[in-house]
Order: structure tokens, then C-alpha cells, then sequence
């Protein structure tokens, strides 16, 4: 039911201003993605090395984005093909052929590289060579990385279940239930693992923590209150990335908030009226963001104070922006990479990957950036000097 609802709820937003289509000549109408804006470059690009690593994500409602860990990069796709790239050459480790409906992922850590599926299973494998470890089945379809801490691997299911397994064997040991809305995006972020907590977001605009070792509640904390005459305009969701810095725990939310919240407590320390569902980005004082209309901000993220705002990508339907060194870099459904400058907001270069967009945000790694495309394309690039 969920499902079927979730669908709907996308064709209502394509027909109210996220379309993917642009008109043919004259200015774009309402709710059309905005033409590209001309400008001069001041920065050099370089595309290091790229690589097709399978089918991707075409059908667009998988959460697949890679991951790296010491070197390594690890890629899924949704016909099932895992894939471990160095992240230096570009040159395949190991490349395995499951066929399985892989839908949320991965998630790594020193001795599990841990991907969902469809039907709610998690498939854990060696990272060194992809050899099956276990697998284990929650509640539902996983649209969240699993992510393990402490010998806890915490998954995330689409019913609002989240679940500790046993990184040994993947036998549960802790299950926290919390409802969800009848309507909902259709994603769930990933959770987030700090100092023995896990931070969830969830669709009815709450904000909970957990224990690692038992699941027990710490504290829940409603960012938004779902308000509205209708199930849309009720919609909340805390789907997006969130981030912790020292003691604040970022978070953003579809309903026009944007919250940073005390990572002990979940008190409330400041909000913005900003509408994401990509999530936020930091990088010591700076906070970026993408919102709902195509907007790109950046706001200090100690209280909230808006440092620009770039609202030349109107419904170019973005990624969460990342921070590169000097520069704020962001995906659109075209394939074009926009680079702008951290100081000014103002376009610097502007790299075209190809069409059907990104999986998820840009993945800094040091002074390299990589970019995976819904059609399976992983492409690392550095930025040069200013011309």
C-alpha cells in the first residue's frame, strides 16, 4: 500500500514543479528544470580515470551509492553486480555477479561490506574479495546502507523497523519499532553511528536515538510537525543525510526545516525554513545544502546564518551538495557536475557525465571527487588551478 502511495506521490510532484523535461525554445515554464546559466570558468577540471561498473541504478528508486574505506572503493548496482574498484587507478579488485535485487547500500567496515535488498534481506561479504559471509531477512525492503559499529550491524527497514543484528553471524539481537505515516518519499536516511548511539530519521518529521548495544530509546525529538489538509501536505520526512560536528547533530527535513540539534539530548539549537530531502553537508564551520525548488545554500553551520544562496538551478532536481576544498560541488538529473565557489556562490566550472543524473551526492575523498551516474558510470575528477 505504501508502495502504490509512495508512486503516486512521485507523479503528483513530477506534475507540480519537478519535471525532468525542459520545453523546446522561450523561457521555461513554471516547474520546468531552469536552462543552464552561461558563464565564464575559473577552474580547471580534470577527470582522473572512469569506469562502468554495471547496470546502476535505472530504474532510479534504489538508495546505491559507493563507499570507500582504505583505498577501495565499493559499488553496487541494482541487477545485483558488487564491485571493488581502487580508488587511485580506477582498476577493478574484484567484481561478483549475484543477480540479487540490491536496493540499499553498501555499507563497509574492516571486516563486513553489508548491502540490501528488495526483499529485505542483507547480504554481508568480505570486503577484500567479496566472498559471502551471511545473510540475514528484516521486515522489509531496505533503502538505507547498513552500517556497523562496534560488532552491531544496524539496519534500517522501509516499515520504520530498525534492527541490530550480530556482525558475526547476522542474528538479531535488538528490534526498535516506530510507526511511520500512510504517505511517504520514497527513501529513508542512513543511520548515523556516534560514541556507542545511532541517530535515525524518520517520515513523521522525528529525529531518534538509540543504544548500539540494545536498541533502547535515548531520546526522540520532533524537528517538524506534520500540518496540512491533505496526506501531501502533511509529508515530513527526515530523509537525508545528517551530520554530526562536536556535540550538533545536523538535520534536515522535506516540511521547510533544516535543524541543528544537541547530539546528547536532541534539544533544539537553531532551525531554518529550508525544505530538503537530499540532506546536508559539513566541513568544520560550513554547512551546505540543496532544497526542495533546486536552491543550493550555505549557511554557517554553527547558527544557521545564511552565507549565500545560488538559485540559478531551479528544478534541475539535485543532489546534497558536497564540499571540495574551496568549492561546492553538486549534481543535476542532466549529468552536469556544477562547481561553485565557497566564498561567492557564483559558478566557477561545470563538468557534463552524461544524462539520467547521480545516485546520490559527489564523494570527496581527499583532494579527489567521484561521482557515480544512475547508468552505472563511476568517474573520480580533481579540480586544477583557477584559471
Amino acid at each position: 500500500m505504501r508502495r502504490s502511495l509512495a508512486t503516486l506521490l512521485i507523479m503528483a510532484l513530477v506534475l507540480q514543479g519537478c519535471s525532468w523535461f525542459k520545453s523546446w525554445g522561450g523561457d521555461p515554464k513554471p516547474g520546468e528544470p531552469a536552462d543552464l546559466v552561461e558563464f565564464e570558468p575559473t577552474l580547471d577540471t580534470d577527470e582522473i580515470w572512469s569506469l562502468s561498473v554495471g547496470e546502476g541504478t535505472k530504474r532510479g528508486t534504489q538508495q546505491l551509492r559507493p563507499v570507500y574505506r582504505d583505498g577501495v572503493l565499493y559499488v553496487a548496482g541494482h541487477e545485483g553486480e558488487l564491485t571493488a574498484v581502487d580508488a587511485a587507478s580506477g582498476s577493478r579488485i574484484w567484481r561478483l555477479k549475484t543477480e540479487l535485487p540490491f536496493s540499499g547500500g553498501p555499507g563497509v567496515s574492516d571486516d563486513l561490506l553489508l548491502v540490501g535488498t528488495e526483499n529485505g534481506e542483507i547480504h554481508a561479504f568480505t570486503p577484500s574479495t567479496g566472498t559471502p559471509v551471511w545473510i540475514a531477512r528484516v521486515s522489509s525492503e531496505i533503502l538505507a546502507a547498513p552500517t556497523e559499529a562496534d560488532g552491531i550491524v544496524v539496519v534500517r527497514s522501509i516499515d520504520g523497523r530498525v534492527f541490530g543484528l550480530d556482525a558475526r553471524n547476522g542474528r538479531r539481537v535488538w528490534v526498535y519499532d516506530h510507526s511511520v505515516p500512510l504517505l511517504t518519499l520514497r527513501g529513508n536516511a542512513n543511520p548515523l553511528i556516534r560514541a556507542g548511539i545511532v541517530y535515525l530519521g524518520y517520515d513523521s518529521g522525528e529525529v531518534v536515538a538509540l543504544r548500539l548495544d540494545d536498541g533502547s530509546l535515548v531520546w526522540e525529538q520532533a524537528v517538524v510537525t506534520p500540518e496540512g489538509r491533505s496526506e501531501l501536505d502533511r509529508l515530513a520526512d527526515v530523509d537525508g543525510q545528517m551530520a554530526i560536528v562536536a556535540s550538533d547533530l545536523l538535520v534536515s527535513s522535506y516540511k521547510s526545516r533544516l535543524s541543528s540539534l544537541a547530539a546528547d539530548s536532541g534539544r533544539l539549537l537553531w532551525f531554518k525554513d529550508i525544505s530538503s530531502v537530499t540532506g546536508v553537508s559539513v566541513l568544520r564551520t560550513h554547512l551546505a545544502t540543496s532544497d526542495a525548488a533546486g536552491h543550493v545554500w550555505l549557511l554557517d553551520r554553527r547558527n544557521g546564518t545564511t552565507l549565500w544562496k545560488q538559485d540559478a538551478l531551479d528544478n534541475r532536481n539535485l543532489t546534497r551538495p558536497a564540499i571540495y576544498g574551496d568549492y561546492v560541488v553538486v549534481g543535476d538529473y542532466d549529468g552536469y557536475l556544477h562547481w561553485i565557489d565557497l566564498e561567492t556562490g557564483h559558478f566557477v566550472a561545470r563538468d557534463k557525465l552524461g544524462g539520467k543524473g547521480f545516485t546520490g551526492a559527489p564523494l570527496v575523498i581527499g583532494d579527489t571527487l567521484y561521482v557515480y551516474t544512475q547508468k552505472g558510470k563511476l568517474t573520480a575528477l580533481r579540480a586544477g588551478a583557477p584559471l
